[in-house]
Formats: C-alpha cells, structure tokens, sequence
C-alpha cells in the first residue's frame, strides 16, 4: 500500500486517523497503530511481514542483553546480523553476478525478491541496538514498543529514518489534539501535490528520455531529461517525508526534517546538510564519528568521508552506478575538506546568502557556488538513474557533445506540452525556500492569520487536484521503494 493510492486515501487513512484520533489511552493507540501498520506492510508484502516482526524480535533480545550487559562483541554480532539481513535480501543476486564474471565461475544466481522497505527499517533496527548500548540506564521499552518503532507505517516503506532515542520517549507520551491534526493533514496534502503534481509530470519525460539510447539523443534533450530526473527525485523524495511527516504529526509523533531545499545549496557539503537528511546524520552518528571522524587528523578525515560515502552509494542499491554516485560525492566533499574554509571566510547577509570576505573587500559567490552545486547534482543524478555505468558516461557525454539532431529535438517538443511547462515552472520556484521566506516576512503582521487561512482553503484545492491526477492513472510508484 501506498500514500498515492486510492485504498489508502479514501479507506486505510480515513479509518486509521479517525480511530486513533477517538482512542485516548496511549497504550490502546500505540496497540491499534502496530495492528493498522501490520496490514499496511502486509498489502504488498504479505510475506515479508514475519521478515519483519522476527527482524524485531531478534533485536529486541540484542537490546535487552545490552541493556544490562554492555559488551562490544554482543553489539558487533547484532549489527552484522543486521547487515547480513541487508545482504542476503538486497545483494546476494548482484554479488553473485559480479563473481560470475570471473572465467570458468558459474554459481546460480539466487531469485531473491527484495522486501520494501528493507534498508530503512534495518537502519532503524541498528539505532535501536546501538543506542540501548550507549544509554546510561537500563533499557524499558517491551517488545511491543520497539515494534511500533519499527513498523510505524509512515516511515516504514521510505523513511524518514527515525533514530530510536528521538522518539522512544513519545511512544508513551505524545499529544494528539485538533491543531497537531490539522497541521499535519495539511502537510500531507503539501506532500501528496508534491509527488502527484510536480514529480509524476517531471517522472514521464524523463522516463522518456532515459529509455531512448544515447545515440539519438542531443545536448539539449540530454539536459531536458537529467533537469526532468532531478526534479522528479526531488520532488518524489521530499513528497514522501511531508507526507509521512503529516500522518506522524497527526497523531502525535515529531519525525526529523529529511529535506531542506536542497537544490538552494551552495557546496556539496551544505547540500548533504539539506538532502535526505535522517540519512546523513544516520552515517555521521554511527559511521563517521565511530570511525573517529575529524578528531584524529585530516587524512583520517577524508579516509572517513570516502568510507561515509561509498556506504552511502551501497545502501542505495546493488548496482555499479550507485557505488559511482557515492564515490563522486566523496571526492567532492573531500576537495571541500581540503580547500573550502568553514566559518571564517563567510558571513551571512540574514538571507540565508553566504558572502566572501577578502581583506575587507566584499566578495559574493553564492551565484557560482550554487551553479557548481547543482551541476554536479544533475551529473549525479545522471549516474544515479542510469541502468549502467556505460550509459551514464555514454549519457553524460551527449550532455556536453553541444550537437542537435532534428529527431531528438522533435522527441523534446513532443514532452513540452503546456502542463509541463507549468508543471516545470512551479517546481523551479517550488525547490527554493520562497514560501518560508514569504513566512518570515508575515510574521507578527495582521495579514498571517489570513494568509494561513487561505493556504488551508488551498490546500482543498491540491487535495482535489491530486484525487483528479490519481483517477486519470497517472500514477507512478515512489522511486525511493526500491531501495
């Protein structure tokens, strides 16, 4: 089941927020909330559920050792546990095909279908274990609390990756009242228009795009479907946290922020700091500093940003062109590490602009941080959605061929079709912070009050524009579910 779906828009969300919402001991709710996300999983993957619960009950036993017996060696085996877990379901097929290419080597390759969801509630699964490690006191929480961790059905099939310390404390206390719910519905339809309107739209050319090969495509319709990709991820992703930001809200859960314009950002770095979010500060609170992260000099420091990142590019998927992704981004932020300065040689200009200072001279280079950002965010992206390695680089390099053909740019007449072109519009004003902008600007005035009002009244508006999006079958599946 999925939030974009009708079953789950007219029957599972309407029953499920009505019920918890009437329920007013927490313990009842947190029981319905284990039961609803139980036959929320169990829709698509009927099978994986036990996958799933037994996942949760192997590491609750692991919790409640290490919550009265701190050992290492304990903690080492339920994370490798977990790995394995990762590996048999997510890589086994793939590392067996890369042996196969070794002469004279023929094993089967295994028919292994992945869970949904697999990658995100393993990870959570390890902040659970890591944690009760590290707290001071002995761990309370039952099985049935780690479960509802677990399972919550907003963040289970995509995410946000809640770590357990951030939220162990709301299982048994959290407010659910008519303002959190009215928040929070309203940030689910922001969501839901984000994923039906902008990247569904965006999702078609370039699915277009990327299914033609690379031998009748031209610069500029290279460019269209890696612009198109960019934006659809964007806006697929971010669309799924609101969303499952919105239904936690609702009832009563606080999920961290996964994105924060991103697309704005001016350096790598600053981009990892707004792009999925829960992810990176997963990586930084168990990789990067464990592994000692910038406390034992700078070479260590880049072998740990390098080692960050290709775990990075592996837990996205069992492919080549993901292990490229991370190890571009590696290299990037480490160039940044070595020869951009943190702190000192900027200032901020209260916008949220960075400023060069040079000798008392003002300097301002946040257009051309902005611009090298986003163009290696579009060539990732390129290596990210590309089937393989040699398409990538054959793609990349009609990119910057600077030729046209008649055929390719008739391809890209075809997909400007005028929804498109307002639909493209919308997204590059929609992936700056314009609306919290407008926000600071009304605050303490009159007219914010009014201004919130008319924003719920539109939000109607969306809700009935999606429904209309979603009967006509223009549905496309979250990108993030295969991962």
């Amino acid at each position: 089941m999925v939030f974009s779906s009708a079953v789950f828009l007219f029957i599972f969300l309407p029953v499920v927020l009505f019920v918890h919402t009437v329920i007013r001991s927490t313990a009842v709710r947190n029981g319905f909330l284990i039961a609803a996300s139980l036959v929320f999983y169990a829709f698509g993957e009927p099978v994986y559920v036990l996958l799933m619960v037994g996942s949760v009950a192997v590491n609750f036993m692991f919790g409640r050792i290490l919550a009265f017996h701190k050992k290492k060696p304990v903690l080492a085996v339920a994370v490798i546990l977990n790995i394995g877990l990762l590996v048999v379901y997510k890589y086994a097929a793939w590392l067996v095909e890369m042996i196969n290419l070794i002469p004279a080597v023929d094993i089967p390759v295994p028919q292994i279908t992945m869970p949904i969801g697999i990658s995100f509630f393993t990870f959570q699964a390890i902040s659970y274990v890591i944690d009760t490690y590290r707290s001071e006191e002995n761990e309370k929480s039952s099985f049935w609390d780690v479960l509802l961790y677990i399972s919550l059905f907003p963040q289970l099939i995509a995410g946000p990756i809640v770590k357990y310390n951030s939220i162990k404390d709301q299982i048994h206390s959290r407010t659910v009242n008519a303002d959190k719910l009215a928040s929070g519905i309203r940030l689910f339809i922001i969501g839901l228009s984000k994923k039906m309107l902008i990247s569904n739209t965006m999702g078609a050319a370039a699915d277009k795009v990327f299914a033609m090969e690379t031998g009748i495509i031209d610069t500029p319709l290279a460019w269209l479907g890696a612009v198109c990709y960019t934006l659809q991820i964007y806006f697929d992703f971010s669309g799924y946290s609101n969303m499952a930001m919105g239904l936690g809200r609702a009832m009563g859960f606080d999920f961290p922020e996964n994105f924060n314009y991103p697309y704005s950002a001016r350096g790598i770095r600053d981009f990892w700091r707004r792009w999925h979010m829960s992810l990176t500060g997963w990586f930084r609170e168990y990789l990067y500093i464990p592994l000692g992260g910038n406390r034992k000099g700078k070479a260590r420091q880049l072998l740990n940003t390098m080692i960050v990142f290709m775990a990075t590019g592996i837990w996205h998927g069992a492919n080549l062109t993901f292990i490229l992704w991370g190890f571009m981004y590696g290299v990037l932020m480490c160039i940044e590490t070595l020869f951009v300065k943190r702190g000192g040689s900027h200032v901020s200009d209260g916008s949220g602009a960075l400023r060069g200072t040079d000798s008392g001279r003002h300097v301002n280079f946040a257009p051309v941080k902005w611009l090298y950002t986003i163009f290696f965010v579009i060539i990732g992206f390129v290596i990210f959605r590309a089937d393989s390695v040699g398409y990538a680089f054959s793609y990349i390099g009609k990119m910057f061929s600077f030729v046209t053909a008649d055929a390719a740019q008739t391809a890209a007449l075809s997909l400007m079709t005028p929804v498109f072109l307002v639909t493209l519009a919308a997204a590059l004003i929609a992936m700056f912070p314009v609306v919290p902008c407008i926000g600071r600007r009304l605050e303490g005035k009159r007219a914010a009050k009014a201004v919130n009002a008319v924003c719920y009244v539109l939000m109607f508006g969306l809700y009935f524009l999606c429904v209309l999006t979603l009967a006509a079958d223009s549905y496309n599946p979250f990108i993030y579910f295969r991962f």
